[in-house]
């Protein structure tokens, strides 16, 4: 009956659905949420559209991707400008002229790279081992102790100097008074919330949608019946963590509705001091403008993953790269199914990273 069973309706899953009926194909979606979309869910809450699962800012340098995304749904103009709450002080994000100035009185570029230069050659450090020392051979201690350390280790749950340097590797650095967060061309939240775009990927008649289904509950009879299969889901997971568990760090979210038009002032506040117990606040009326009487505020927590809980951060380090090496070898045996997405590719995605990769799968499997 189908030529394709997906295995969740995020957006790896729903591009690979809806570029499969274009084609003519049969596609059955199964999820084990009780709604579409994975974590760029978005649930209207006071008129308001709230983020389920975290902030996410589209954005993307690719023409092809943002033309692509936006044939689904009109984006508005909103830009990525975060703020940063160190104890009750406030600094701009991503580090630029404004933090600078903020920290140290600095008000030209060549003061600020000078204060910089002044700060790392102190530390006289030439080869960074850790995700520490790579942060203060790039930006000094004085950014790194207020803006850095606390919320990465709240975030990853290690301290720094346990953490790889490569996930700070890319830390921007603008000595402009740009408060830009990405430096993308393209940018933009969908009008009317993400889960719109998902809903339009699977509208097809060709496209059956099942949700509240767990398809480890039923894997053998998923195997046996449908030739192909698009799996979403935990790599390891899938093969019955036969070679070990791979690592992820998890979320908790705290939602609530606060009675007043205004909470903080900006979609996203980060607190990047060691005792606040969350990485940050998200007022979700501002990623499109809101001008409701009330507001819809969400507290982030990270929190150590165990099997069970929602997986949300890969943690690629040394150790769970190998293992994921294993699962990646084992999985290219199965030449019926496409493993794909962030829990599939065990690997961190931006959203335009993911559609990219949904596209590549498709063309590779309608060559």
């Amino acid at each position: 009956m189908y030529d394709y069973l997906v295995v969740g309706s995020g957006l790896f899953g729903s591009v690979f659905a809806y570029e499969a009926a274009k084609r003519g194909k049969r596609v059955k979606v199964i999820d084990k949420r009780p709604h579409i979309g994975g974590n760029i869910y978005t649930e209207e809450i006071e008129g308001i559209n709230v983020h389920k699962y975290g902030a996410h800012i589209f954005h993307t340098n690719d023409k092809r991707i943002w033309e692509y995304i936006n044939g689904f749904v009109e984006f508005n103009r909103y830009t990525n400008s975060p703020v940063a709450n160190y104890k009750g002080e406030i600094y701009n994000l991503p580090f630029n002229m404004n933090t600078f100035n903020k920290l140290w009185g600095v008000i030209t570029p060549a003061d600020a790279k000078k204060k910089i230069e002044e700060q790392k050659a102190s530390y006289h450090i030439e080869k960074p081992q850790n995700l520490e020392e790579q942060a203060i051979s790039l930006i000094g201690p004085d950014v790194y102790e207020k803006l850095v350390k606390g919320y990465t280790e709240k975030q990853w749950g290690r301290k720094a100097t346990e953490l790889p340097s490569f996930i700070i590797r890319r830390l921007p650095v603008r000595y402009t008074y740009d408060n830009n967060y990405f430096n993308d061309k393209y940018q933009g939240i969908p009008i009317g919330g993400y889960t719109k775009i998902i809903e339009k990927m699977l509208e097809s008649e060709l496209i059956d949608v099942e949700l509240n289904t767990d398809f480890f509950m039923n894997k053998d009879q998923y195997l046996a019946e449908f030739p192909k299969i698009v799996y979403t889901g935990m790599i390891d997971q899938f093969f019955d963590y036969q070679y070990g568990v791979l690592e992820y760090r998890s979320l908790k979210f705290e939602t609530e509705v606060i009675e007043e038009e205004n909470y903080q002032g900006n979609a996203v506040v980060n607190y990047t001091d060691a005792e606040t117990p969350y990485t940050r606040i998200i007022e979700h009326k501002h990623f499109e403008f809101g001008t409701q009487s009330k507001t819809v505020i969400t507290k982030e927590y990270p929190k150590q993953w165990k099997k069970g809980d929602e997986p949300y951060y890969p943690m690629n380090d040394d150790k769970n790269n190998e293992l994921y090496k294993q699962y990646k070898e084992l999985a290219s045996s199965y030449q019926n199914i496409i493993f794909g997405g962030r829990l599939g590719m065990y690997k961190y995605f931006d959203m335009h990273q993911v559609i990219a990769a949904a596209l590549t799968a498709v063309e590779k499997e309608f060559a």
